[in-house]
């Protein structure tokens, strides 16, 4: 059977455009408010998210599964020679406050960078875009508190974007606010968490979002390796990952084409060292 030209052609762009559409998939994104008790007389409007149909934040395990626990093999990766070292462990000079004019609180101890009680954020001085970013966190060894409250700590993409720290060896949260998950918008494939106190690793392959007319026009991708193991795929993030209350978070915000690496004081003394960057083209 001979194909009309026409016919033919349709035929190869669905071929071609099928693998494509296949690999991101659209999440489906509802949001809704509602006013709910907050105290005797007294009401509070709290925003609501799903995700594909689940909640951001869902604790129950029959809704959201955690991720199944594997055991990581080991990790010495050293820097690359065209990578931009942030933290080699003696000098603090590649980070500063997150508040203007602040010089950071945060101190190096035992070759470790680390925060102080109520320090504040920290950011790098030198700012980028898509990256390979590579660091090395330890909860503490002594466990104290539960979930969200134990070794809780953030690295964030261009001052936006959390990729959660968390003490998540045997210990129960939702699961995309555990180790390694993109906060609140994707669990890791696996929980890869070694033991309170030994060191972990993360390894970023990261895509900057792009912005036209004040909206995203190509989202965010990320692709990590926690311990060795991957835990995301090439995901497409589906939107921002800023705390918006329980079951909520942010939206995409338009900003430039380069911000800092930013680590976050959670009020847990987590512990970072082997902080390298090399910047990677869009």
């Amino acid at each position: 059977m001979t194909m009309n030209p026409v016919a033919l052609s349709l035929v190869l762009i669905v071929l071609i455009a099928f693998p494509a559409a296949a690999a991101f998939k659209t999440p489906v994104i509802r949001e809704w408010t509602v006013m709910e008790a907050d105290g005797p007389g007294k009401t509070k409007e709290v925003t609501y998210m799903t995700i594909d149909g689940i909640m951001v934040h869902e604790t129950d395990p029959a809704i959201q599964p955690p991720p199944p626990v594997v055991t990581p093999g080991t990790d010495s990766t050293q820097p690359p020679s065209d990578a931009v070292v942030l933290f080699d462990g003696i000098s603090l000079d590649a980070w500063t406050s997150t508040e203007a004019g602040e010089e950071t609180r945060w101190i190096i101890r035992d070759g470790a960078l680390m925060p102080t009680p109520h320090s504040g954020m920290i950011q790098s001085r030198q700012e980028f875009g898509s990256c390979q970013l590579h660091l090395e966190w330890a909860t503490p060894a002594k466990v104290e508190g539960a979930g969200q409250g134990r070794g809780n700590s953030g690295v964030f993409l261009m001052g936006q974007y959390e990729i959660q720290i968390l003490d998540s060896y045997e210990n129960s949260t939702y699961p995309d606010g555990q180790a390694a998950a993109l906060y609140g918008r994707q669990k890791p494939l696996v929980n890869a968490c070694r033991k309170p106190g030994e060191w972990q690793t993360y390894d970023i392959i990261f895509h900057r979002p792009e912005f036209r007319d004040g909206k995203v026009v190509k989202r965010a991708t990320f692709t990590v390796l926690h311990n060795g193991v991957l835990v995301h795929d090439h995901v497409e993030l589906s939107g921002g990952t800023g705390w918006r209350g329980g079951h909520a978070v942010s939206h995409y915000e338009p900003h430039g084409d380069k911000g800092p690496l930013q680590l976050q004081d959670h009020g847990n003394p987590v512990r970072f060292r082997n902080i390298w960057v090399r910047e990677l083209e869009d």
